[in-house]
């Protein structure tokens, strides 16, 4: 009878682990419309090949190395199909907690669950950097953030390496229990080194420094990416619970939801009515990405607030992206979809929000672990793509730009039948 309790525990928390996986993968498509909403139609080809190819690149590369590098194992996963039911069944048996400890699910299930957080991370460069970069030094750098810059801080911090060997991030209570920092401001981290390598699109800025707006092409399929990824954020901070087989964890997982649901709610509430005091008019690029910053947020610690915290938590997000947003856009700093605020700026604030409802956690170690994720990808990112623009170069000619990478970089138009005869 034990023995049949631990194999449906077993296979519920690996069924679990799978279904939060395929949520997260979907924010891929949340990305990809996203961002071809957010850019100009003649750059909407490049932007979906992009995210297709991106997410191909990182389940390969973390497939090949980045899981290694990250968890320890072998590379290109040897032996992860392997699974000795006697052995499993010793673990459970031999556990102080029993059948209340800590999960027990399959090694496939697992990558696949953190191969999607990879691609995640990913998504966030292209849209940073979308519209005049060319889609092979991207599809490089990709190679590169996702098979060795995003595993060594991932080891750093969910693997439980020291960093450099010099210290121990968890020795110094850093916690981010789904990937504000280790994810979101990750790879906010490499597209604002991407984007100081690659400049402003042409025209973005005047000659004394005004701002001009270049509005997106399809602001209905920038809303239902944004949907897509609210969607899939269940399974980003769900999944991340780790176990549903009991029920402390059932509950854990069901607060979770809620939280994130609320903080997304609460950000977008808030970017929506400070859009309407700086601007006079509701804003719907800074509702969708208040939403996106409240989902952020929450994503550091889902765990712990009560559902009016976690909608508190999001609204300040949605204020913080707001004024991002702006203040880059002051610097001359160009992000044709937010990406660095919403991820990145807000992502800090997902980590130094977490102290405020969980007391294992102090602020000196979520500083210290926010200036290690942003040391660390931003100078490795920006090595790598300063060596890119030696090597082919990241930026498409001026007449390029000016017709649309579409038919330079893919050679078809999104939309032909819109296209000038």
């Amino acid at each position: 009878m034990q023995d049949q309790i631990f194999h449906l525990q077993y296979a519920m928390d690996t069924f679990y682990f799978l279904v939060c996986g395929a949520l997260v993968m979907w924010m891929a498509a949340g990305f990809a419309m996203l961002e071809a909403g957010l850019v100009r139609a003649k750059n909407t080809t490049e932007i979906l090949t992009k995210n297709v190819a991106l997410f191909a690149i990182s389940c390969v590369m973390y497939l090949v190395c980045g899981y290694a590098i990250m968890y320890g194992g072998d590379w290109f996963l040897t032996g992860i199909q392997d699974v000795d039911v006697a052995s499993t069944l010793t673990d459970f048996a031999g556990r102080e907690g029993g059948f209340e400890g800590g999960a027990i699910y399959s090694g496939a299930s697992d990558f696949f669950f953190q191969v999607v957080f990879v691609a995640t991370a990913m998504s966030i460069v292209s849209g940073a950097v979308a519209e005049r970069m060319k889609l092979w030094a991207f599809l490089v750098f990709a190679v590169v953030m996702t098979g060795f810059i995003y595993p060594m801080e991932g080891n750093w911090t969910w693997g439980g390496g020291s960093v450099f060997g010099m210290f121990s991030l968890g020795d110094l209570g850093f916690t981010d229990f789904a990937g504000s920092g280790i994810v979101h401001m990750a790879g906010a981290s490499a597209a604002l080194a991407g984007v100081l390598v690659l400049g402003a699109r042409k025209g973005k800025y005047g000659p004394n420094g005004e701002v001009r707006a270049i509005p997106g092409a399809n602001l209905p399929l920038a809303t239902l990416g944004t949907f897509i990824l609210w969607l899939g954020w269940f399974g980003f901070n769900g999944g991340s619970v780790l176990k549903l087989g009991d029920i402390a964890n059932a509950n854990s997982v069901a607060m979770v939801f809620l939280n994130t649901n609320a903080a997304a709610a609460g950000g977008a509430i808030g970017a929506l009515i400070l859009a309407r005091i700086l601007f006079g008019k509701a804003d719907l690029t800074m509702l969708l990405n208040g939403a996106l910053a409240g989902l952020v947020a929450i994503t550091a610690g889902p765990d712990t607030p009560s559902a009016l915290g976690a909608t508190l938590i999001g609204l300040v997000g949605g204020l913080i992206v707001v004024v991002s947003i702006l203040t880059l856009d002051k610097l001359k700093i160009d992000d044709p979809v937010g990406a660095i605020s919403v991820h990145g700026v807000v992502g800090l604030w997902g980590l130094l929000a977490v102290p405020l409802t969980n007391d294992g956690t102090t602020f000196g170690g979520q500083i210290a672990g926010a200036l290690t994720i942003f040391v660390w990808v931003f100078v490795s990112s920006l090595v790598v793509w300063l060596i890119i623009k030696a090597i082919m170069g990241v930026r498409v000619s001026e007449e390029e730009e000016y017709e649309g990478v579409d038919l330079s970089e893919c050679g078809m138009e999104a939309y032909p039948e819109f296209s000038k005869k």
